[in-house]
């Protein structure tokens, strides 16, 4: 098959190229280039998916079976791929987010039947936030594109070139060793799914010409957050010492859950959803997850071929004196 990746250079859409190069697709990428490598094996196009020009020099030509977008996140510039890619290829496969729902996380069992965000398919940069524009992209491709249109709803994405940095955060620091604040309850069951187990959903789908939508958080409860931490610690080889630390005390200091403490998502009704939304749909139509041991094991071996002084996670993690001096406060 013919396959059209919008973006294509890190995290999920690299996992996406690899995969449709693993199925025996032709690949198209296009991207500006300025994010991640190119695959090799594909053919790169060069172009910023806003400059009309670009996406007319993209399509002049060229036919593709599937096109999967994976940096969407203004529905005007979505709206304007979708004309532009309109009799070029039979399914549109959107990459979208669980944040596009309005009931996540603050309420249990969300899932494709949940209301989305309103936002016009039309919206510009400046008419929400994240989630919400997710909302607004979704129904530029389903109302705009003319063929199959898939969406795809990830919830914690997690894997080996993970650029958002969470996983990588606390593998880093368990390397590090030392006294390590480990956040809140250790039995709270998290919902994680590897970028590669999405990767070959979205393809199988796509392949398959299926039109609908699809939550993938992954299977409800696969790992406890004391059970990731420890498997952190594990694969590193580390001899750091976990020392848990209450809720309300870390929350007491102004610590932040979620990007200071990567993926610690303290009780409280606001984020009582985020580990609950279901999946079921997806299993039920051949979602496979594996263990998030492996997920963990090769992210490790993935970052260990960077050198420490260059491992960048943005803005995760706490600072190392705050974390220290939050230690010797709750000792």
């Amino acid at each position: 098959m013919r396959t059209l990746v919008i973006g294509g250079s890190v995290f999920l859409g690299r996992a996406i190229v690899e995969e449709a190069l693993r199925r025996g697709h032709e690949v198209t990428t296009f991207n500006r280039g300025r994010s991640g490598v190119t695959v090799p094996g594909v053919e790169a196009v060069r172009g910023d998916r806003e400059i009309p020009g670009d996406l007319e020099r993209l399509t002049a030509g060229r036919e593709w079976d599937i096109v999967v977008d994976v940096c969407g996140y203004v529905p005007r510039v979505v709206g304007e791929s979708v004309r532009a890619l309109n009799g070029k290829a039979a399914t549109y496969a959107f990459i979208s987010s669980i944040s596009a729902c309005a009931d996540w996380p603050g309420l249990p069992e969300t899932d494709e039947s949940s209301p989305r965000f309103e936002c016009a398919p039309d919206a510009g940069p400046d008419d929400g936030d994240y989630g919400t524009l997710k909302a607004g992209c979704e129904r530029a491709v389903e109302q705009g594109f003319e063929g199959n249109a898939l969406i795809i709803e990830p919830g914690l994405i997690l894997g080996p070139h993970e650029n958002v940095g969470r996983l990588p955060w606390w593998l880093d620091r368990f390397s590090r060793g030392g006294q390590v604040l480990a956040p809140g309850d250790p039995n709270v069951a998290m919902q994680v799914i590897d970028a590669r187990d999405i990767a070959a959903f979205t393809l199988a789908q796509a392949e398959a010409g299926v039109n609908d939508r699809f939550f993938t958080g992954g299977v409800r409860g696969n790992i406890t957050f004391g059970d990731w931490l420890a498997e952190c610690r594990a694969v590193t080889g580390s001899d750091a010492e976990l020392v848990w630390v209450e809720d309300r005390f870390l929350l007491d200091r102004e610590v932040g859950s979620w990007v200071e403490l990567p993926l610690w998502v303290p009780e409280g009704p606001e984020l009582a959803g985020a580990w609950m939304s279901s999946s079921a749909k997806a299993h039920a139509a051949g979602l496979r997850c594996r263990p998030v041991a492996e997920t963990i094991r090769d992210t490790w071996a993935w970052l260990r071929e960077i050198p420490s002084e260059e491992r960048v996670f943005g803005r995760q993690g706490i600072d190392p004196a705050k974390e220290a001096k939050l230690l010797a406060e709750w000792a």
